[in-house]
């Protein structure tokens, strides 16, 4: 190894022992190796691990260990055969606990660090109540080449291995599907389709849809329940239209698992992988599942947005509801309200909501809601938030300036100029619903010079044994 700047450069395979200190962003553990930080894949804060050196830079390095040499407190055997292979559920070797301490400390951080903030009033994070089984949605995919392990290689090294995987994509590795029997994050019953799907592609020899040639069938098994309801949907992403197909696998799984309320088939040629079709046919039930969020019931499609943790995003609307401290005479602006679960669940407490939301199918999704309950005081706009606000400002005159504002951006946040906008507005109080602490802190940091201060922020934990974490923060004029 090379000299540099006083100390010997890492080279890439070198192997290094380390003393893990910390949890950084997007969940990654921290090392120091002669005043270089480096962030070690599948490590936990106490570890003391060797590690393999795979990107080395002037300023950092990058590894991934290969032997735990004194485990951490933290530590605990994972739940998964699966983990460290599969992309998901990174932190199932880390206590739940723990995970929540290091949540709440990526949020501190961004704030601190993003934001420029001191001395918030952060309050305790809410963890899950499941841990596993919590979600209601899970995507799986198919492909012709199946990702194999050193050890499927062992195994198999003197059978001939089916060549149809359905799983989930390793990491960085689109064109590879880790083959999976069993996943502990929707349920039972979504494992058993799971294995009854894959069963009948390859008992019926139909093969997997392959991008480079543009040819085979089955391309995504989609698995949506409702939590709270008890409905089930099977939705088969495909790229041909086959009846035959549909029928049978639909008359197959209605006989396997008598839970299961819908079947629907969405279709599509193009070659992105994103699981949704150019068109869908219902081959069993009505082609929708409903859930509820509180008192409120949500009709769900296949390819509609439903906060993917049923129970947490009850608890998230409630701070969000608390937070606003809301008046029957209020009117409120839910933006970037998609399918208008917010502004329906706080719809009772208020004079009139109005959502605003890019995507026009979100809205229709939003409106059939608020029928479905019978509500009347909730409004649903299409257009982009940021020339909503600036330029196309017509709207306005049909309704009363708010009272509260309520913002659920995506990860990337809110635009700049809607940030302008929703300075300018001066509304007493902006109840901020993020999944993303960096992206918030720098939005909050952008809304101060209008004078707005932040009263408190709540964390929420939707994805147990994941990074992610949502927030919920108050607002006010000073």
């Amino acid at each position: 190894m090379e000299e540099t700047s006083g100390s010997k450069k890492l080279q890439y395979g070198d192997i290094v022992e380390l003393t893990i200190e910390s949890t950084g962003s997007e969940g990654k553990s921290i090392a120091r190796l002669d005043g270089l930080v480096v962030f070690v894949e599948g490590a936990v804060a106490g570890d003391v691990v060797k590690a393999k050196i795979g990107k080395s830079k002037k300023k950092f390095a990058e590894a991934k260990v290969v032997e735990v040499i004194k485990p951490s407190p933290q530590r605990i055997e994972p739940h998964c055969k699966y983990f460290g292979t599969c992309g998901g559920c990174k932190w199932q070797h880390v206590e739940y606990n723990a995970q929540l301490a290091f949540k709440h400390q990526q949020v501190v951080d961004a704030l601190e660090r993003i934001g420029g903030f001191k001395g918030l009033n952060i309050l305790p994070i809410v963890g899950s109540e499941d841990v596993f089984y919590y979600r209601n949605k899970l995507e799986f995919s198919f492909s012709e080449k199946p990702w194999l392990t050193e050890k499927d290689m062992e195994l198999h090294k003197e059978e001939n291995v089916p060549n149809l995987a359905l799983g989930f994509h390793v990491p960085q590795r689109w064109d590879k599907v880790l083959d999976i029997d069993e996943c502990f994050l929707q349920s039972e019953l979504s494992t058993g389709i799971l294995n009854a799907v894959r069963k009948f592609a390859l008992d019926n020899k139909i093969p997997a849809f392959e991008p480079e040639t543009e040819t085979g069938y089955f391309r995504n098994l989609v698995i949506r329940e409702g939590k709270n309801s008890g409905d089930v949907m099977v939705n088969i992403v495909s790229f041909e239209d086959s009846p035959e197909v549909m029928e049978k696998l639909s008359a197959e799984l209605q006989k396997q698992f008598p839970e299961i309320t819908t079947i629907i088939n969405n279709v599509t040629k193009r070659k992105s992988q994103v699981a949704v079709g150019e068109y869908e046919k219902v081959y069993y039930g009505t082609g929708i599942i409903h859930d509820k969020l509180g008192r409120y019931n949500f009709q769900i499609s296949a390819n509609s947005f439903f906060q993917t943790n049923t129970k947490q995003a009850e608890k998230l609307y409630s701070i969000a509801k608390e937070f606003a401290e809301l008046k029957p005479t209020d009117v409120v602006y839910d933006l970037y309200c998609g399918t208008g679960s917010i502004g329906i669940y706080i719809s009772d407490s208020v004079q009139q909501v109005v959502g605003i939301e890019l995507v026009e199918s979100s809205i229709q999704n939003a409106k059939k809601n608020a029928d479905l309950n019978g509500i009347e005081n909730c409004e649903f706009i299409a257009g982009d938030l940021k020339d909503r606000l600036t330029k196309d400002v017509a709207w306005k005159e049909q309704f009363a300036h708010p009272n509260v504002i309520i913002v659920d951006p995506p990860r990337s946040g809110m635009h700049p100029k809607a940030v302008e906008e929703l300075g300018k507005m001066q509304v007493p109080t902006i109840v901020y619903v993020s999944c993303n602490p960096a992206t918030l802190a720098r939005d909050l940091q952008l809304l101060s010079p209008f004078g707005y201060v932040i009263e408190k922020v709540q964390p929420v934990d939707m994805f147990p044994h994941t990074y992610h974490i949502e927030c919920v923060a108050k607002v006010v004029l000073k």
